[in-house]
């Protein structure tokens, strides 16, 4: 039955159903109302029934047209993605793709291999995430993507949020530090301890741990060194100024050689998660979707939870 109907009649009839008027519905089509009304009349002939109910005043979708409507109306929106996701597909990416991320050398590789393959497109890269708003600067700074850590539940903020990565987390010490403090294992002894934490990363968040509830438990630790960078917090550890929480990976290597020791705590650390933050779009520009694909690529799948 659908290779002999013309799409044309089901998108007049859609129009027409959506406007309740022949009229506004030539105009937003751009065709003549006797095209229109020509359209619909086949329509109804090809199915042998009506569809609209019609006077010189008045106009509504008959049960049949209700249905008709109801039932193609997502394949049409179906068909409209696979058209737009075509034409995409064969156009050339250009134009300017903002972006606001951490300060990292993974980022960095990655940007660089992403601009060299797309000559057409301009990157604009901030990196100064200290002390923003950063669902605010989705808006006011017009970036396209804003890329954070994260670690335990996210704040509501409006924006569609992407899971990029995770990475499990330990909480280590040097040698020394654990000769003078211990191995504390609850998350009490842990808060008495000296800590290493964040100053503005991660929104400065405190420690958050998986105790089996549904929401992560936030421990509150005693810190008197304060960075935002992850490499600094190891060097911090290596020193013995506190205990650290780190990426597993972060660590391994300085813990198979004895320079980190991990705890075993009641409970573990929530890893540290990867988000890519941008407004929900229907249809996300090729530019954006584009890059998205390039960091799902460049982080290995099986960090994901």
């Amino acid at each position: 039955m659908m290779s002999e109907l013309d799409p044309r009649w089901l998108r007049s009839f859609h129009r027409v159903a959506e406007c309740r008027s022949f009229k506004a519905a030539a105009e937003q089509l751009e065709i003549p109302t006797s095209n229109l009304s020509r359209y619909i009349a086949s329509l109804e002939k090809h199915l042998d029934t009506r569809l609209i109910e019609r006077t010189t005043r008045h106009m509504q979708l008959t049960r049949a047209g209700e249905q008709l409507y109801t039932r193609t109306l997502p394949l049409l929106a179906a068909l409209d993605a696979a058209l737009e996701d075509v034409r995409q597909e064969t156009r050339q990416i250009s134009g300017t793709l903002r972006i606001l991320l951490p300060d990292s050398p993974q980022f960095a590789t990655l940007l660089t291999n992403f601009a060299r393959r797309h000559p057409g497109l301009t990157i604009h890269c901030d990196t100064s995430l200290s002390g923003r708003d950063l669902m605010q600067d989705l808006v006011t700074d017009g970036f396209d993507l804003v890329l954070t850590f994260n670690r335990g539940q996210l704040a509501d903020s409006g924006w569609v949020a992407r899971k990029i990565a995770g990475w499990p987390s330990l909480v280590v010490g040097s040698p020394e530090l654990v000769q003078t403090y211990g191995k504390p294992e609850t998350l009490q002894a842990l808060a008495e301890c000296p800590c290493i934490t964040t100053l503005t990363a991660l929104n400065g968040s405190p420690w958050q741990f998986d105790t089996g509830g549904p929401t992560p438990t936030v421990l509150k630790v005693n810190s008197r060194f304060k960075v935002n960078s992850g490499p600094m917090a190891t060097a911090a550890a290596l020193a013995g100024l506190g205990f650290a929480l780190l990426p597993a990976d972060a660590c391994q290597q300085a813990i198979d050689e004895g320079r980190l020791i991990p705890l075993a705590l009641e409970a573990p650390p929530v890893e540290l998660a990867l988000y890519a933050f941008y407004a929900g779009r229907a249809h996300l520009p090729r530019k954006v979707t584009l890059f998205l694909d390039e960091l799902r690529a460049h982080f290995p799948v099986d960090n994901l939870s």
